[in-house]
């Protein structure tokens, strides 16, 4: 699909022409709509950012083990998680527009979905948001499995403070298509989070959660090479709150299948402890001093 076939420019005059509310993108029900605001409070988990900022509701990555897919109110609209996306059309807008003060206000981005999802790269939502974050002040951490972040690396670059958060889970493809089947293969990521590092922005892997690992020492030596300083990691369990990645069933019947425990994930946090330059755990990893230290 084109993006002239997307009729969608968040930059575009409000007079032009409007777009059809509802489509198709490739396997997704896609939907056009208005948001009543774009920043909402931070709480539990990412509490210590001011705000969280989601462009788009659902996401088509659709990871089995993701915490988000248990937030919708449609029934429906859960069990479809993955294949339906919601375009906050007006989010521009509506940030520009917004009386509060922003400058210095730090901003997770996203909570619920992934600003770089396949869409972005047609429907240029983000792109189109970054330039109106900078301006109002805002510091964003931008958390995303997606490569495409690099064509933002100009943009990202006019934040004061900024850091881009790159999920890598697992040193295995095989794990990686078994939990991620619609997410980029590892390597593209690690490739994607090196050029940022190379562009001198912040940035962290995140290993949130850390699937079953096949070579701790392989998957240490790739994340050391991509120049990345600081790294996060966080337990694959379903049991514990709704910001403890791992809430999926299927997910969780993997999880057994591949003899991934508990005490295994320890001994695997042990090792990229002590051979990664900095690793922290839960929600230490995403205390928003630390992340956007420059």
């Amino acid at each position: 699909m084109t993006k002239a076939s997307i009729p969608f420019d968040a930059r575009q005059d409000p007079t032009c022409e409007p777009h059809p509310r509802h489509q198709r993108y490739r396997r997704l029900d896609l939907e056009f709509k208005d948001c009543q605001s774009i920043l909402t409070k931070a709480t539990g988990f990412i509490g210590g950012f001011d705000y969280t900022l989601n462009p788009y509701s659902g996401c088509a990555y659709g990871c089995s083990y993701c915490y988000a897919a248990f937030f919708p109110r449609d029934p429906e609209l859960r069990a479809r998680w993955g294949n339906w996306v919601s375009v906050k059309q007006n989010a521009v807008s509506k940030l520009q527009r917004m009386r509060t003060p922003l400058t210095g206000k730090r901003v997770y981005m996203s909570s619920v979905t992934d600003p770089y999802q396949p869409l972005e790269r047609e429907v240029q939502l983000v792109r189109s948001l970054l330039p109106a974050m900078a301006d109002r002040g805002l510091e964003p951490v931008v958390q995303t499995r997606g490569s495409l972040v690099v064509r933002d690396l100009d943009l990202l670059a006019r934040f004061r403070r900024v850091c881009v958060n790159m999920t890598i889970s697992t040193d295995c493809e095989d794990v990686r298509r078994a939990f991620e089947p619609r997410c980029e293969p590892i390597a593209a990521r690690l490739e994607a989070i090196a050029k940022v590092v190379e562009a001198g922005i912040p940035a962290v892997v995140t290993l949130t959660p850390l699937l079953p690992v096949r070579s701790p020492r392989h998957l240490a030596a790739a994340l050391r090479a991509t120049g990345v300083r600081r790294f996060v990691v966080q337990s694959f369990h379903p049991t514990k709150g709704n910001f403890v990645a791992g809430t999926g069933e299927a997910a969780l019947d993997m999880t057994k299948a591949l003899g991934w425990s508990e005490a295994r994930y320890r001994e695997v946090r042990s090792f990229l402890g002590r051979n990664l330059p900095e690793v922290r755990e839960g929600q230490a990893g995403f205390d928003p001093d630390w992340l956007l230290a420059t």
